[in-house]
């Protein structure tokens, strides 16, 4: 039985993708897509931009019944008190907030952080943003009337609102900026006072079913929530399974009934948009570690798969420190990638191509690792992103992962998921409607093989950085 139509917008780092599906069964209608402009602060016009072209590829919203963003999170979106953009936002990506997390960090304890909102700042977490933002740019700041994260923004400006004191955002992303308490469920005006100086307009949070308004043309508008958050209400997430995504960055992540608070800060303490809790890790270097191989070595993915498939598992010794835009977990944002282990006998194009496949894929085992130690059970790991379309991919990682591994059809979970949102808006009901997603199987990997290569990958590192 099919029903009204529905929109989810995935607002990414590299694109705006917006897709429509019918309501009751998710089956795919129509879809478009917007490229952002790159880098690590950005005008969050381009998005709205974005947004609208992507829309008109999509071929426009007049028939749809319900729409909600799932967006890049931790994005600081400053807005003046007529709700003017003050400055370009700060993305995840950024890392010259990582002093400014230090000092956070040093001020009130990792422990603190932890306990206080199931976040210890680094520098991609909104307080980081915000705390370097009052000292490296105070004019900036004295202007700031309201902060948001992107896929608020969006929410706002598709309802065309014009007061920031009608910002909205879901409990999802609020958990991501490092200034909203999992546990207690509210913000904790305290800590962005001690990053800010002061506490400017924060929008309202709603729950993950909530109407928040509609468009101009009557279009119920969802609460939306964030790109992770987005993907595991796409996926259908249970208890057991665990997400490793790769995409621009990779993640790590599971569904879970209460909040998780890691000291240490790899485990960020995340809610979903369900009403339970999403803990996940998260590094920044994943699927852009196999392009840049393959610049290396003067091919495509397709030629990167084909020579690391060629290759023996260690990589006749080479290990890669894939940490080429620096690494968020471990914390070291000002890491260049390292390729170690090269002798005359060994660096040939097949082991480089499976260092990079096999070091990328060790970062996201060490992320499943540390989810184990906070108590999550992982019965089955969902490879998700761009970067588990790779053949290589796909053969290595059960290895690494000591795991079932299965692949989902590969599609556009955030945005799924965020349709999905849409249409539980739209119907009212307690709970979003059940929609299915395909699943392959990977062969079972050789457990031993990996414990070597993943062993040899802890040396490098510890070699390296300690």
């Amino acid at each position: 039985m099919s029903g009204p139509l529905v929109a989810g917008v995935d607002s990414s780092t590299q694109s705006c993708k917006v897709l429509v599906r019918d309501a009751a069964t998710g089956a795919p209608v129509r879809e478009g897509r917007a490229a952002h402009p790159d880098g690590t602060q950005l005008d969050p016009r381009h998005w709205w931009t974005a947004l609208q072209e992507a829309v008109e590829d999509a071929g426009g919203l007049a028939d749809v019944a319900a729409i909600s963003v799932a967006a890049q999170q931790h994005g600081m979106v400053c807005l003046d008190a007529d709700g003017q953009v003050v400055r370009p936002a700060s993305l995840w990506n950024d890392v010259a907030p990582a002093g400014a997390a230090d000092a956070l960090v040093e001020e009130l304890g990792a422990d603190r952080w932890a306990e206080a909102v199931g976040v210890v700042p680094r520098a991609a977490i909104t307080v980081s943003k915000l705390r370097w933002l009052a000292e490296q740019e105070p004019g900036s700041a004295r202007r700031t009337a309201a902060v948001c994260l992107p896929h608020d923004y969006l929410t706002w400006r598709l309802r065309e609102s014009t007061s920031v004191g009608e910002l909205t955002t879901d409990r999802g992303d609020a958990s991501g900026t490092g200034y909203w308490s999992p546990a207690s469920e509210s913000y904790r005006e305290d800590l962005v006072a001690l990053a800010f100086g002061s506490v400017p307009a924060l929008p309202w949070v709603h729950g993950p079913g909530d109407a928040v308004g509609r468009t101009p043309a009557g279009a119920v508008v969802g609460a939306g929530t964030g790109d992770n958050m987005g993907a595991a209400l796409g996926l259908g997430l249970e208890p057991g399974d665990v997400v490793v995504s790769l995409g621009t960055s990779g993640t790590v992540f599971a569904v879970g009934d209460g909040p998780v608070a890691d000291p240490s800060g790899d485990v960020a303490g995340f809610c979903d948009a369900t009403g339970r809790f999403l803990p996940l890790v998260c590094t920044l270097n994943a699927a852009r570690v196999l392009s840049s191989a393959a610049r290396m070595l003067g091919t495509d993915l397709s030629g990167v798969d084909e020579m690391a498939l060629r290759a023996p598992a260690g990589a006749g010794g080479l290990t890669l420190l894939p940490y080429l835009d620096g690494e968020r977990t471990p914390n070291l944002p000002d890491a260049t990638g390292t390729l170690t282990g090269m002798r005359n006998d060994n660096t040939s194009p097949e082991n480089i191509a499976r260092a990079a496949v096999e070091g990328m894929l060790c970062g996201l085992a060490d992320g499943l690792d540390a989810l184990r130690r906070q108590g999550v059970a992982v019965r089955r790991v969902l490879l998700t992103g761009g970067g588990a379309r790779s053949e290589a991919v796909r053969a290595v990682a059960p290895s690494l992962f000591d795991a079932e591994v299965c692949a989902p059809e590969p599609d556009e979970y955030v945005a799924i998921g965020a349709a999905r949102q849409a249409a539980w808006a739209l119907s009212g009901a307690p709970e979003p409607p059940k929609w299915t997603v395909e699943r392959t199987e990977l062969p079972l990997g050789d457990p031993e093989s990996g414990r070597r290569v993943r062993d040899a990958y802890r040396a490098a590192r510890e070699q390296m950085h300690g």
